[in-house]
């Protein structure tokens, strides 16, 4: 059974096929991410910072950026690297998602000082939500966020059928997929080669792109890490 997996093109991805080969399949490691660094890093003088990613924690670790103020995660990965990396995570919604994190902050947050530290591809449900809730919101782009020209192995071996399952990890590695179906012409093959096999993916955010463009997905593990998803969707693969 051939599995894809979407990381990003670094060890994370290198990762992803060890799981997947432990996990009794054959991994497609096909990266619809490339990671660029813009340089910048958080400021420090927050009541409130939000990470939402492992990169954004790597980024800010290695620059050796600290605050006094409350630090927010959004999912469970990206609190482990904070926590790996030496930080104290003071919040982590129970809802992986923007909303989910400003509906946890919205009644304490008038008239703070929010830092959000992300990629350019960051939801504005995020910033909008925190400055309706009366922070003064700050954001820094950490990292840009790409397609990988060659990518798209996944998207044709979908079209024609040989894919069992995909693994996909925030709404942007949706997109790219089927921006790299579409430039090899099978965008629809894709999404029909999809919907006959098992679709895994991390949080409702990721789960609603994928729906909204016609793509059925099977799992959606509670917790928000690359492991859950991978055990939970091969688990339903075998049943």
């Amino acid at each position: 059974m051939r599995v894809a997996a979407f990381r990003p093109d670094d060890e994370r991805l290198e990762r992803a096929g060890e799981l997947l080969a432990s996990l009794g399949v054959e991994p497609i490691l096909d990266p619809m991410l490339a990671v660029e660094h813009t340089g910048e890093q958080p400021r420090a003088d927050a009541d409130y910072t939000v990470l939402t990613s492992k990169t954004g924690v790597e980024i800010a670790a290695a620059a050796g950026w600290q605050s006094d103020g409350v630090l927010c995660a959004i999912g469970d990965a990206t609190a482990a690297a904070l926590r790996t990396a030496g930080y104290d995570v003071d919040r982590v919604p129970a809802e992986f998602s923007s909303v989910g994190l400003v509906a946890d902050l919205e009644d304490e947050i008038t008239g703070a000082r929010c830092e959000v530290a992300r990629s350019t591809h960051g939801s504005p449900k995020l910033t909008d939500g925190l400055e309706r809730a009366g922070a003064y919101v700050h954001e820094t782009v950490l990292y840009e966020l790409r397609r990988p020209p060659k990518s798209g192995e996944s998207a044709a071996l979908a079209a024609s059928g040989d894919l069992a399952g995909a693994l996909f990890t925030s709404s942007l590695t949706v997109e790219n997929f089927l921006a790299a179906a579409a430039e090899r012409g099978v965008r629809e093959a894709a999404v029909a080669g999809l919907n006959g096999a098992v679709v895994g993916a991390i949080g409702e955010p990721t789960r609603k792109t994928a729906e909204r463009e016609g793509i059925i997905v099977d799992v959606v593990p509670e917790i928000a890490s690359f492991e859950a998803l991978a055990r939970e969707t091969i688990e339903q693969l075998s049943e």
